[in-house]
């Protein structure tokens, strides 16, 4: 694979019958099991939404700070709504970026789990009603999309197509993130999010035409992946990871800061279970089982955890620190995995 692109996949053969599906199949089990990353076309996500969500995200950032400000995050104990640039830490570094994160719409939750505190309303702004009714949209199409990937998958690796099925049943946990990175220098490239793993089951990322800055680790090197024009990039995260023992790959990626004078939209859909989903371990064919290479660790070695609520919820408390503070002051300190 050259050391400035990702694979391309086409899920338009999977309707294409049954020797064009099988061929697919193996297609996208291999990237996965080699690299984890990779371009996605043939979706059917329409043009037109895609501009929409594009055109609407951008005139979000271009409103006033007043109204950016009366949705930040630090109003909301579910870690919703915006994020100032700089107020948000990867592996305790700052990723220069402002962003609005847009969880499942839900009432809150008393008791049970320190996790389901998570749950609740998202925080909209009232100078663009707009935003609401794509995303509300965008959702509901990348759902269907991310499920019938992960169906996909499934049979790849020799299980039933719906075996993940009951942990997305009733109460997904998707995340949306809309991410704005301005530009900070001509001179070195700096950290616009620091190199991670997703930690649910897969993301499909939307980056604006023309535009660069994610990067993907793969045999030591960074691979670039700038957009294609109407393409998703996908990446499993360390649930599926889990679920195949290493199997299939949780990749390390990055994103760096445009040069001074520039921006640059991201949208992330992050596709995860119910919080207190333990998404099932597969049994592998004898001839995957082999290659199957065990769990890798994030950069700061904090073990996968079986249950998601447990990994988003540690991730959150870390990530976002002032809200964390504010809001869910009496889990700080606590000993975690």
């Amino acid at each position: 694979m050259p050391p400035h692109a990702l694979p391309i996949l086409d899920i338009s053969e999977l309707d294409q019958g049954d020797a064009a599906a099988a061929a697919f199949r193996v297609k996208l089990r291999q990237v996965t099991h080699d690299v984890g990353f990779f371009y996605l076309v043939g979706h059917g996500i329409p043009q037109e939404l895609i501009d929409e969500v594009l055109d609407v995200s951008r005139r979000f950032f271009d409103l006033p700070e007043a109204d950016k400000l009366a949705i930040e995050n630090i109003h909301s104990p579910q870690f919703r709504g915006y994020t100032r640039t700089g107020e948000e830490l990867t592996n305790g570094a700052v990723d220069w970026r402002e962003q609005i994160d847009i969880g499942e719409e839900r009432e809150t939750v008393e008791g049970g789990p320190d996790f389901e505190r998570l749950e609740g309303p998202n925080l909209w702004p009232d100078a663009l009603p707009e935003l609401e009714t794509a995303i509300t949209r965008w959702r509901e199409q990348l759902s269907a999309l991310a499920l019938r990937l992960l169906r996909t998958w499934a049979v790849s690796l020799g299980a039933p197509a719906d075996v993940f099925d009951g942990a997305f049943a009733e109460r997904p946990f998707t995340l949306i993130k809309i991410v704005r990175y301005p530009g900070t220098t001509d001179e070195v490239a700096q950290q616009g999010v620091g190199a991670h793993r997703d930690g649910g089951v897969l993301t499909l990322l939307l980056v604006e035409p023309g535009k660069g800055g994610l990067q993907v680790e793969h045999e030591g090197d960074w691979i670039d992946a700038p957009s294609i024009p109407g393409a998703f990039v996908v990446n499993i995260g360390e649930m599926l990871e889990l679920a195949t023992d290493g199997y299939l790959k949780a990749t390390l990626h990055r994103v760096e800061s445009p040069k001074l004078g520039t921006d640059r939209i991201s949208i992330p859909f992050f596709f995860n279970p119910a919080l207190d989903a333990t998404v099932p371990r597969l049994e592998l064919p004898a001839e995957l089982k082999a290659g199957a290479r065990g769990l890798s660790s994030d950069p700061t070695n904090s073990p996968i955890l079986e249950t998601y609520g447990e990994n988003v919820l540690r991730y959150r408390l870390r990530a976002h620190p002032n809200v964390a503070a504010i809001h869910h002051a009496d889990l700080l300190g606590r000993p975690t995995a």
